[in-house]
């Protein structure tokens, strides 16, 4: 049976991050920071999704840029084509679309509303979880053994 966002999401926790999409860009990395982060979700009211900022955007307006860029709004940079996911999306689903479009962050909707943000880090690790069980019971499949 595959492993849906929904599980990965009662593991992690649905806490999501956003940031207006008047904040500045130094605001946006101060608060990545803060939060240890890798992206912000961009919404007026913290529900609704406006977009996507994360530090990938941040070093590429940067480099262009300079340090003039970080006084400069949030909605400017960010992604407001967002791909998202639902809590009924697939592991490998994810990892499709993570690979697609060489994104690292999908935000996760249920009912038209933010309800989760998935990473790759807690992709790869859902992966290495099913990983694990599959190797115990093969294991035990293997011995014998029921513990």
């Amino acid at each position: 049976m595959p492993v849906r966002v929904s599980v990965i999401l009662q593991r992690k926790g649905t806490q999501v991050v956003t940031i207006s999409p008047n904040a500045t860009l130094s605001s946006a990395a101060q608060v990545m920071a803060e939060h240890n982060i890798g992206a912000l979700l961009v919404s007026a009211d913290g529900r609704g999704l406006e977009g996507i900022i994360s530090e990938r955007d941040l070093v590429c307006q940067l480099g262009r840029q300079g340090v003039a860029c970080l006084e400069r709004p949030v909605a400017e940079t960010m992604t407001a084509e967002v791909a998202t996911c639902s809590p009924e999306t697939t592991v490998d689903e994810l990892m499709a679309t993570m690979t697609d479009r060489h994104i690292r962050h999908l935000p996760v909707l249920a009912d038209g509303a933010v309800a989760g943000i998935v990473s790759i880090g807690d992709v790869v690790k859902s992966r290495l979880d099913e990983l694990e069980v599959r190797a115990q019971t093969m294991e035990q499949y293997v011995t014998g053994s029921s513990s």
